[in-house]
């Protein structure tokens, strides 16, 4: 089990954060159901899912992290273990967005493709 560090994916990836009180969530759920289906629009947007279950394990793309990682966002995003909460944190470590409701993949992708820095890895990536 690693630890997940915030700022160690300052300037390398977006982190797109999704906070619930356990896997059994139902907001939980049907977002990982919205997401399960884009994981290219992920990878493409240098995203990186961290999932932050309260009663379960929390993963970071897939791998399970520490229970103080997993506390540490908790805390400096001030989501209560009982909240399902999504945050998306830009390459600079602002948040971009905040929702306490699933969303669309492709609301997501399409804030993050209006984004300056991403129009220019999408213009030098042709």
């Amino acid at each position: 089990m690693s630890s997940f560090n915030l700022s160690s994916q300052k300037w390398q990836n977006r982190v797109l954060l999704v906070f619930a009180p356990s896997g059994d969530n139902h907001s939980y759920q049907q977002q990982m159901q919205l997401f399960n289906q884009h994981q290219n629009g992920f990878t493409d947007r240098d995203l990186v899912l961290v999932q932050v279950l309260a009663t379960d394990k929390s993963y970071a793309n897939g791998q399970p992290i520490d229970e103080s990682s997993a506390a540490n966002l908790r805390n400096r995003f001030g989501v209560d273990q009982e909240n399902f909460r999504i945050i998306l944190v830009g390459k600079d470590g602002g948040v971009k967005r905040s929702d306490t409701k699933p969303v669309q993949a492709a609301a997501i992708f399409e804030q993050i493709d209006a984004m300056p820095m991403r129009q220019q890895e999408m213009r030098s990536s042709r």
